[in-house]
Parts: C-alpha cells; sequence; structure tokens
C-alpha cells in the first residue's frame, strides 16, 4: 500500500519506466523525437537503396555503393539517439554484452571508407560492406533478448 502511495503522489523515483527516461533525458517532445527517429531512420534507409542502386553505375559505381551504404547504415544507428539521447545511447552502444560488436561495426564503417577514398580498392570495399552488414546485425541483435544465443545454437544445428 506504502508504495501505492509513493508511486501516485509522485515520490517513487526508483522504479521509473524507460519511457519515462527516455522523456526526461531531452529537451525535445515526444512526438519530435519520433519524427526525428522516423526521418533520420528514413534517410538511412534511403541511401543504403539509393548505394546499391548505384552499384551498377559503370567504373564509380562500387565506391558510390560504399559511401551511401556506410552513410545509410550511420544514419539508422543514429536515427535511435533521437529516443534515448546521445549520451544513454553512448553508454548502451559500449556496454560489455555489445562492446565488441560495437567496435566491429565501427570498424567495418572506417575501414569502407578508408577502402573507397584512400585504398581505391572496389574488392575491399566490397568485403568490408558484407562485413558491416554481418557486424550490424550481430551489434543489432544484442538488443533482443536471448536473439544472440538463439543464432549460435541455429548455426551449431545447421553445421553440425
Amino acid at each position: 500500500m506504502d508504495k501505492l502511495k509513493k508511486v501516485l503522489s509522485g515520490q517513487d523515483c526508483e522504479d521509473r519506466g524507460g519511457l519515462a527516461e527516455v522523456v526526461e533525458a531531452s529537451s525535445l517532445s515526444w512526438g519530435t523525437r519520433i519524427k526525428g527517429f522516423i526521418a533520420c531512420f528514413a534517410a538511412g534507409i534511403v541511401c543504403s537503396l539509393l548505394g546499391t542502386l548505384l552499384l551498377w553505375v559503370p567504373r564509380k559505381g562500387l565506391y558510390l555503393f560504399a559511401v551511401f551504404y556506410t552513410f545509410g547504415n550511420i544514419a539508422s544507428i543514429g536515427s535511435t539517439v533521437f529516443l534515448m539521447g546521445p549520451m544513454k545511447q553512448l553508454k548502451r552502444m559500449f556496454e560489455p554484452t555489445r562492446l565488441v560488436a560495437t567496435i566491429m561495426v565501427l570498424l567495418c564503417f572506417a575501414l569502407t571508407l578508408c577502402s573507397a577514398f584512400w585504398w581505391h580498392s572496389k574488392g575491399l570495399a566490397l568485403i568490408f560492406c558484407i562485413l558491416q552488414s554481418l557486424a550490424l546485425t550481430w551489434y543489432s541483435l544484442s538488443y533482443i533478448p536471448y536473439a544472440r544465443d538463439a543464432v549460435k545454437k541455429c548455426f551449431a544445428v545447421c553445421l553440425a
């Protein structure tokens, strides 16, 4: 009964829900954050799709693909900053459970762009785009409880 009184009177600060923490983390309204998330995520998807379409452009297609695909993935990950705020996003990205996945994603982003801009290697750009997709999938699975374990078991069964 005391717990109910604390909650109704607004004194219970320790058991706030995730939504309350998100609302308090930013000065933007919830509607504005949702719109920002959707716009940024949509821009990421458009960039990735545009990169895929540009893959077939003669001579520079693979470079354009690598750049647009990478920027699309960065925009898609960045879209969640609107939902949880930049500091909370960074803290979650570098939690021990997803530290390796985060480092792999960021490394693949950097290596894809390096292979396109500095090394001018189409083969490396394509390899790093594929690795980027795999790393991003593994990173995304870290936010779903037991998803990584399920994928590991699935592959173990398929390969056994």
